[in-house]
C-alpha cells in the first residue's frame, strides 16, 4: 500500500511540484493550503509524513507543527519543513516544535525525496 504524505503550502505551484515528485516516487499525496486546512485534513487517516511550508496565512508552519504534535495519532509523524527561510534561528524554532528536517526552497525534487525516504515510517 502506498504511503501518504500531507503537503502543506499556501502556494499551489509548490504543492503541485512537490506532489508530482512524491507521486512519481509512489506516494499518495494529500494537499492543504495552510496549517488550519491541514489540521482539518488530519482526521484520523493514516499520514506517514508531513511536508510543510513555514510562512502561510491563517496558521504558520511552526504553529502547525506544534498543533500536530499535540494530536495522539500524529505525535510521531515525521515533519519536513520546506521553506525559503534559511536562518538558524528559524530552523531551531522548527526543530524545537518537532520538525525533523529542513529543506530550503528552491529545492531539488531528488533532495526532497531523499529526506522523505529517510524519514518516512514503515
Amino acid at each position: 500500500m502506498a504511503k501518504s504524505v500531507l503537503v502543506v503550502d499556501d502556494s499551489a505551484s509548490v504543492r503541485q511540484v512537490v506532489g508530482i515528485a512524491l507521486k512519481s516516487a509512489g506516494y499518495d499525496v494529500i494537499e492543504a493550503s495552510d496549517g488550519k486546512d491541514a489540521l482539518g485534513k488530519l482526521n484520523g487517516q493514516k499520514v506517514h509524513l508531513i511536508i510543510s511550508d513555514v510562512n502561510m496565512p491563517n496558521m504558520d508552519g511552526i504553529t502547525f507543527v506544534k498543533e500536530v504534535k499535540k494530536l495522539a495519532s500524529y505525535k510521531f509523524t515525521p515533519i519536513i519543513m520546506l521553506t525559503t527561510e534559511s536562518q538558524e534561528s528559524k530552523k531551531l524554532e522548527g526543530q524545537a516544535a518537532g520538525a525533523k528536517a529542513w529543506v530550503v526552497k528552491p529545492f531539488q525534487p531528488a533532495q526532497m525525496l531523499a529526506a522523505v525516504s529517510k524519514l518516512i515510517l514503515p
